[in-house]
Formats: structure tokens, C-alpha cells, sequence
């Protein structure tokens, strides 16, 4: 008997949209770290996510997607520091991990939600994700990692990827880099827990940002609309699956599913393409 991949399509569809919860947004900064919070309006035992943005990007080129996932039901704090043109990336991954710490402390919206600290996970984008993997290292507290279009930082993510415990998701490009940032399957494959890696195809690095005046001005390219929303439905599923613990998102964490304009690697299919 031949196994078949699962296939994809229709929950992603619907995790592709807005979900159900209505989101509030609110600030780090009474915290102690400029950035934002977005959070369902109401919901106890919530899980949550730590989010890093992309080099020389900010929280506010993310607004949609992270609003996407509180309206599933997952907060998530995004600090808006190391901005500039050299950022210290260990000092980035120190404040995704403090804002992990802040989330599962306090009450948040208008006190009606709050946030279960055994369901904590990190997120991020291009320098973000490889902050995201730096984070989630020796850390028992990140219960599910996710890196998307993850690019180069110092300490090098492929050396603290062997110590991650928890279950990864990496998302690469089927779409030539303009800069070749990073290398998302040598990430994936060096990971030292279960690990899924995706390909987007119409989508890349520079087009998961929602920065488009700022895009089309450089010459970049125009919107990859579409593409950001299977990423936004493929990460939602997986951080359901892993931290909101819904089986009926399991096959989000399957290494072999399979979507429309997905394609997936196992991990003997990662060693033979870094080899």
C-alpha cells in the first residue's frame, strides 16, 4: 500500500482568512520594550508568540499578519527593537525571549484574556527568524519555533539549531532571492527537533512585508498578496497544531502534506539538496 500525503488545500484556505476572535492592539512599551501587542479580545489559557521582524523593517510592516493570528486566536508581542542598519541579533533574541516572559505575566486587552505560559512559541522573518532559532536554543520555555524565509544573523541560527527542543516550521522560497539571505533548508536540516520545511511558490524573502509603497519605490517588485496569505494560513496551522494543541490541525506538522503551491521536503530530501 502506497501512504498519501496529506493535502492541505482546504484548511488552508480557511486559515488563509481572518478568523473568528476580534483583536485588540496595545503596546510593550509599559513593559519595557518599545514595540506591540495584538491579542484576542477575550480567552483564558491563550497560547502565545514572540515575534521578530526582518532586518531594517518594523512591527508596523507585519500589522496584518499579526493581526491574522490573534484572530485566531494566538497573541503576539512584536518588539520593535534593532532597527538600524547593524543590529545586535543575540540582543534581538533576548527580547523576543523577555517578551515571551511578559506575555505569560499580565492580563491583557481589557483584562479578559490571558495567556497559558506552557504554550509559548517564536516567530519570525528573514533576520527575525534567525533571531527566532537564537531564542529558542536551551530555552525549555518556547514550545514551538517558526522561522519564514529565515536569513543570516550572528551568532549563527545553523550552529544553535542542534539545541532546539521544540518543533520547528521553515518556510522557504520557490522564487529566486534578490539578496540570497539565507538558507532555509540548511536551517531546517540542522534542526535537532521534529521539523517541517515548506516552499511558497510566488512568494520570497522581500515580498512577505507589507511595506509595498516602499517596495515598488526600489524596484523590488509588486505584492505578493497571495503568497503571504498561504504563509499566514501555513504558520496559523502549525501554531494551532503546537500550541493551541488542536488536532484537527495535525497535518500542519506533517513534514510530507502537501498544498497548491506547497511543496514540502523530508529531511532526506534536505540532505540531498545541501549536499
Amino acid at each position: 500500500m502506497v501512504a498519501v500525503s496529506p493535502n492541505l488545500n482546504k484548511p488552508l484556505s480557511k486559515l488563509s482568512k481572518r478568523g473568528p476572535h476580534r483583536v485588540l492592539v496595545g503596546d510593550l512599551a509599559y513593559a519595557g520594550i518599545e514595540g506591540k501587542v495584538y491579542t484576542p479580545a477575550e480567552g483564558d489559557g491563550l497560547p502565545a508568540v514572540a515575534f521578530g521582524h526582518d532586518w531594517l523593517k518594523s512591527v508596523k510592516n507585519y500589522h496584518a499578519t499579526l493581526r491574522h493570528l490573534a484572530s485566531w486566536g494566538i497573541v503576539v508581542g512584536a518588539p520593535d527593537t534593532e532597527r538600524g542598519f547593524s543590529p545586535d541579533h543575540a540582543g534581538f533574541a533576548a527580547d523576543l525571549d523577555s517578551t515571551l516572559q511578559i506575555l505569560a505575566g499580565v492580563k491583557l486587552g481589557h483584562g479578559n484574556a490571558t495567556v497559558n505560559p506552557g504554550r509559548l512559541g517564536v516567530v519570525g522573518h528573514g533576520m527575525g527568524g534567525g533571531a527566532a532559532v537564537l531564542t529558542a536554543a536551551n530555552n525549555d520555555r518556547v514550545k514551538a519555533v517558526a522561522a519564514l524565509f529565515p536569513a543570516v544573523v550572528t551568532p549563527s541560527a545553523y550552529d544553535a539549531a542542534p539545541a532546539v527542543d521544540a518543533p520547528g516550521l521553515i518556510i522557504g522560497s520557490q522564487k529566486g532571492e534578490l539578496f540570497g539571505a539565507g538558507n532555509p533548508a540548511k536551517l531546517a536540516h540542522h534542526f535537532g527537533s521534529d521539523v517541517v520545511f515548506r516552499e511558497v511558490d510566488g512568494m520570497n524573502q522581500q515580498g512577505f512585508t507589507e511595506d509595498t509603497l516602499v517596495k515598488l519605490t526600489v524596484g523590488i517588485g509588486l505584492p505578493q498578496t497571495a503568497g503571504q496569505e498561504r504563509v499566514r494560513g501555513l504558520l496559523t496551522g502549525f501554531l494551532l497544531h503546537q500550541l493551541a494543541q488542536d488536532n484537527s490541525y495535525a497535518n500542519f506538522s506533517d513534514p510530507d502534506a502537501s498544498a497548491k503551491k506547497v511543496v514540502s521536503y523530508t529531511r532526506d530530501e534536505l540532505a540531498e539538496r545541501i549536499a
